[in-house]
């Protein structure tokens, strides 16, 4: 019987398991990060431990830290979640040598699918179809191995997942760095850089099909959920049913699923990723081959949820304190349609390069019959050390597109400000023709491209500035000394109008201008860039904790407004707008270095491939940083010369930090 669990892991997924845990009477143990103190699921949890240290080298890699927090707590059991150490053997394995419940698989389960090349081996002895891999050892005939599999390739690494350590190749003359780039993203993340070389599907759907066994030699599988929309081989958009798997092909399917499982001896959740191969007729699809097997709880999991009613975690509790399933397959019925999106701290304008900084505003739409599995709140900061995945936002309905378009709207509605995030990525996404037309193949996002980036109206910015100028001035009234019981604007004489300037794009400036009028109204006028003024009536309604009531021309409204040092951050019924307050005189800085190349992001340095006085095309390869487990290459804009190289191998530099100088051709 399990009483206490500690849950090796952080954020969103941390507080998944305690909010299954408290409802079947579980005490909860947390363990965390320096940076991780101050985090809600440390809140949430009945007691924490601190791991003395900020990577997850120090934190959640390191077992014997884990297990003495576990041992000092008195938990009795030691539930992985996913990441981390969700997939070691060896970590399962002492988790039970230390007298402990271990929430997973056995750790020959995870032994034998931890290692890719293993597991295809292993799966096409089970009968399940499995696409062509070629091992790449160091020194190994790159040539000759990408001639059995063909262009294009995708180099993988052998263990891990998460779309780390993988590349896809197009031609022989990128093998030899695509090759060596995994190899060392691999070594980084999961310790091992072995990596091998698989056919590349362009045109493929990800389909994965969740299992779930109990330690008395019952198996079911719980359908398919497709998670075919992928940045950086990463899911961001997962939904289930799939909206092609016919009929047949979930048998099919499901008995594979169910038959490596079986292979291996599987109990408790786990994950037969297949890839599904989409016919260029359009026509539903009939092939699919074997990917891996995840031997852990998904990301993705609710969707699953949403459709069947089952409750994951609390399957995964069930089974590990010796209980049988309550179910058989016949049991299990598909029930509507899930969809999820995982909401990041990231910039899809800029290759969804991840973001570090402050959560200023989070606040999940509310009334909108959504669930939202977070791992923030307002002022919850996002740092380099660890994935910058804030929240999984999931919808169930009784059809995809009404699932769809209420997801978008949950998304749209939904407070996320102060740092940059692809909700806006997501929202067009969703309500792309495509997507809701069912045509999700993994090569989506470069095929489709759906708008990084909400362009607010010219109306909606009017209506942010005029929200922050009538913010603004009744809180200065408020805090006045002196007659404070004059009406907010209140003049004894005809003055000039009040003014506020914002930037609300790279050179763009809004000008707002309000008087107050008889009766408490407002006269507002705005301006945008070199455009004609309009004039507004404005009715000050009331200030609320976090936002201001206005009704302008008529059109009656609610908005929070939160200032955030010279931004505001605003939040109306069409979703959020940031401002850039302008100081009303200028402001003396340092002028940006010509032909300068800055840091996208905090990170390390780990190779640098050219030097000062070095020649350069565009596009060519200067560095290469490291951040959050994921390396990241700067490349030359224009062709030029290296006058500048300021940064060195191993350095840690921060974000907008100056990197390289490049004197750019004369026209």
């Amino acid at each position: 019987m399990i009483t206490r669990l500690l849950v090796a892991n952080r954020a969103e997924i941390a507080r998944r398991i305690f909010r299954s845990a408290r409802e079947m009477g579980i005490a909860t143990v947390a363990v965390h990060a320096d940076g991780d103190a101050d985090a809600p699921f440390v809140a949430e949890a009945d007691e924490a431990i601190g791991l003395e240290g900020r990577s997850s080298v120090e934190t959640y890699l390191d077992m014997e830290k884990v297990l003495a927090a576990a041992a000092r707590t008195g938990a009795d059991a030691v539930h992985p979640g996913y990441g981390f150490l969700s997939e070691n053997a060896d970590f399962a394995r002492a988790v039970t040598d230390a007298g402990l419940i271990w929430v997973g698989p056995s750790p020959e389960a995870i032994a034998a699918m931890g290692d890719k090349l293993s597991a295809k081996k292993l799966m096409r002895e089970a009968n399940v179809p499995t696409l062509q891999a070629v091992e790449l050892d160091e020194g190994a005939d790159l040539v000759a191995a990408v001639a059995e599999v063909g262009f294009p390739a995708l180099v993988k690494a052998a263990a891990g997942g998460g779309g780390r350590g993988m590349r896809v190749v197009e031609s022989e003359s990128e093998l030899a760095d695509a090759v060596e780039g995994a190899r060392r993203e691999a070594e980084a993340a999961f310790g091992d850089g072995t990596v091998f070389l698989e056919r590349w599907l362009a045109s493929s759907r990800h389909v994965e099909i969740q299992i779930l066994g109990d330690l008395h030699g019952n198996l079911v599988h719980c359908f398919e959920r497709e998670c075919s929309i992928q940045r950086r081989h990463q899911k961001i958009i997962e939904e289930a049913p799939s909206p092609v798997v016919s009929d047949e092909l979930r048998a099919r399917m499901g008995a594979a699923a169910v038959a490596a499982g079986q292979a291996i001896g599987y109990s408790s959740a786990g994950t037969v990723e297949f890839l599904v191969e989409q016919p260029a007729d359009g026509s539903a699809p009939t092939d699919f081959w074997f990917l891996e097997v995840n031997t852990r709880l998904q990301v993705e999991h609710p969707v699953t949820e949403e459709i069947t009613g089952l409750d994951l975690v609390r399957e995964q509790l069930r089974v590990a304190q010796g209980e049988a399933l309550g179910f058989a397959q016949q049991d299990l019925a598909i029930r509507g349609h899930a969809i999820e999106a995982r909401l990041y701290a990231e910039d899809p304008a800029n290759d969804f390069l991840p973001q570090t900084g402050r959560v200023q505003c989070w606040q999940p739409a509310p009334g909108m019959n959504a669930r939202f599995d977070s791992g923030i709140e307002s002022g919850s900061d996002v740092g380099i050390e660890f994935d910058p995945m804030l929240a999984k936002v999931i919808v169930g309905a009784a059809t995809r597109r009404e699932a769809a378009l209420r997801l978008a709207r949950v998304l749209e509605t939904t407070r996320v400000q102060g740092i940059r995030t692809n909700r806006d990525f997501l929202v067009a996404t969703l309500r792309s023709s495509e997507y809701l037309a069912g045509d999700t193949t993994t090569d989506f996002i470069e095929r489709v491209a759906p708008q990084p980036l909400r362009q607010p109206s010219a109306d909606e910015l009017v209506a942010a500035g005029i929200c922050v100028a009538m913010a603004a001035q009744h809180d200065r009234r408020q805090a006045a000394r002196i007659h404070p019981t004059i009406v907010s604007g209140w003049r004894n004489t005809v003055m000039p109008y009040e003014r506020a300037e914002f930037e609300v794009a790279a050179s763009e400036v809004l000008r707002i201008q309000y008087r107050i009028q008889r009766g408490g109204r407002f006269d507002a006028r705005a301006t945008i860039g070199d455009g004609e003024p309009s004039r507004h009536a404005v009715e000050f309604h009331r200030r609320t904790a976090d936002g201001v009531e206005l009704a302008i021309d008529g059109r009656r409204f609610q908005s929070t407004v939160t200032p955030d040092g010279d931004r505001w951050l605003v939040h109306g019924p069409r979703g959020d707008v940031e401002l850039k307050e302008l100081p009303r005189f200028p402001v003396a800085g340092l002028e940006a270095v010509a032909g300068g190349l800055t840091a996208p992001m905090p990170g390390k340095v780990i190779s640098t491939h050219v030097t000062v006085g070095d020649r350069v095309e565009s596009g060519q390869l200067l560095l290469v940083l490291e951040a959050m487990k994921m390396e990241h290459r700067v490349t030359a804009p224009e062709p030029g010369t290296v006058s500048e190289f300021r940064v060195g191998e191993g350095e840690q530099v921060g974000n907008g930090e100056l990197l390289v100088v490049i004197d750019e051709d004369a026209a």
